[in-house]
């Protein structure tokens, strides 16, 4: 497996998906079985939008159950975390230079990048521009809104 076929994960991030997979198997299979049981009930399968919904549904769960079972096929889990640089897996706490804010943000592959909950992907150009980088260094970021600096004020450990 070469590296650029490694999907980069955390230990969270693997137990998410693995508990996603799970009930996509079971639960939700069972689920849509039972949905397009009924649907079927009702005959006429030419107008029949329940059955037409159900399909589609079972369609995307299926797969999306691929997309998991590869992407946990090729999942490389962070384990070692160094709190002396940024890397994958860190929580980095930025203060934003123009507008004295404070941020956190946790480094993680793209597979988990969640922006609602401050997880980057370190493919991102903020995440990009944080690793490698120390406590105490100025960070630029290239965005569309032009250059941003970020000091990186502490990292701890994500994992």
């Amino acid at each position: 497996m070469s590296n650029e076929e490694e999907v980069i994960l955390t230990p969270e991030g693997l137990a998410k998906l693995e508990q996603e997979l799970e009930e996509l198997k079971t639960v939700k299979r069972k689920e849509l079985a039972e949905r397009i049981k009924i649907a079927l009930s009702y005959g006429d399968l030419k107008e029949n939008s329940e059955y037409h919904s159900a399909k589609d549904d079972q369609a995307f769960m299926e797969t999306r159950i691929l997309t998991i079972t590869n992407i946990l096929r090729k999942a490389k889990v962070v384990e070692n975390q160094d709190t002396s640089v940024v890397s994958v897996g860190s929580i980095a706490v930025l203060n934003d230079l123009e507008f004295s804010e404070r941020i956190e943000y946790q480094i993680v592959g793209p597979a988990e990048a969640d922006v609602a909950q401050n997880k980057i992907s370190y493919e991102s150009p903020l995440g990009k521009s944080l690793l490698g980088h120390k406590a105490g260094d100025v960070v630029d970021v290239e965005a569309p809104v032009g250059i941003i600096k970020y000091e990186v004020l502490d990292i701890k450990s994500g994992l």
